[in-house]
């Protein structure tokens, strides 16, 4: 099965998605459907991996509401790959699972993004600058105000 890293981030919304439901789950259809789609991932990963320890690791860290680690995540994609690799079946039903999600997202319109430093954005968005400031959606050095004096010193003008 190709997409397994696509398998693991569904886990771990669902299980970040699931830690933030104590708190409030929004009452959206296309949450609800979403929702419903990594239950069914989550569900048939849960059945064929039982009480691997990775994958428990996984929920709890969801629980607490942040984002797996990278270990928890590279732990969960390992035993993902064992277990596809020793039933095909497993396999075809976890990339069934995974385009259902894929579908659903581009029908609705959901937007992911995973890593640091990554955005993303289901709508409209409006950066704007005024009064000489300056702004954008990522930002590197930004001096505003007048250039430096091109002089330097130690340099001799003729």
């Amino acid at each position: 099965m190709t997409g397994i890293e696509l398998v693991v981030g569904y886990l771990a919304a669902w299980a970040v998605r699931k830690g933030c439901r104590v708190a409030g789950r929004a009452d959206q259809e296309v949450d609800q459907a979403l929702d419903a789609g990594m239950d069914r991932l989550h569900e048939a990963v849960a059945s064929k991996l039982g009480g691997d320890p990775a994958l428990e690791r996984m929920a709890l860290e969801g629980q607490s509401g942040q984002d797996p680690s990278e270990r928890t995540r590279q732990r969960v994609q390992l035993a993902l790959e064992d277990a596809t690799d020793d039933d095909p079946d497993f396999a075809l039903a976890l990339q069934a699972a995974v385009d259902r999600l894929e579908e659903l997202k581009q029908q609705n319109g959901a937007v992911t993004a995973t890593g640091d430093g990554t955005g993303a954005v289901g709508g409209n968005v409006s950066i704007r600058a005024d009064h000489g400031s300056a702004a954008a959606w990522t930002m590197g050095n930004v001096s505003i105000g007048a250039p430096p004096d091109p002089q330097q010193p130690g340099l001799h003008q003729h």
